[in-house]
């Protein structure tokens, strides 16, 4: 069943948050790699309002969300709780923000991906564009390319 998609609340920030931490300890991070992945990860009230930030529902439960900066022509941020990875929301998520920021007038979104990531990102049509150095935690994340339209 593909997840329903909306836009994010006001007030949500938060479950939006404890979501990007628990999809990404899904790929074994440990609890002190968490904490310091935290500040990257958390939706402030203002992201609400300089992103597009919509969220997928199944059954009235939050399965994911995605962030589009328009200005900065990124996906910042997709990420979908760890049961539901596998189920398409995670497709469902990317279609939307690519259509979103089509709807902007963008041509192309660069993704930051986690390594764990990068191959759903490649299967959607994405391709490599550099590496980046997360200022978080250190580690060197893959750069991928992907078009709208």
């Amino acid at each position: 069943m593909t997840p329903a998609i909306r836009p994010a609340r006001a007030g949500e920030e938060a479950a939006l948050t404890e979501l990007a931490l628990r999809s990404k300890g899904h790929w074994g991070h440990d609890a002190a790699f968490l904490a310091r992945a935290r500040a990257e990860l958390t939706v402030r009230p203002g992201d609400l309002e300089r992103w597009i930030v919509r969220v997928a529902e199944r059954d009235g439960e939050l399965v994911g969300f995605s962030a589009v900066d328009v200005a900065a022509a990124e996906l910042e941020m997709l990420f979908v709780e760890p049961g539901s990875i596998g189920t398409g929301a995670g497709g469902a998520l990317l279609r939307d923000a690519l259509e979103r920021a089509a709807s902007a007038g963008l041509d192309a979104l660069v993704i930051e991906s986690d390594p764990d990531a990068a191959p759903f990102y490649r299967a959607a049509g994405a391709e490599p564009c550099g590496t980046r150095t997360s200022s978080s935690t250190g580690r060197e994340l893959p750069l991928v390319r992907i078009a709208t339209r």
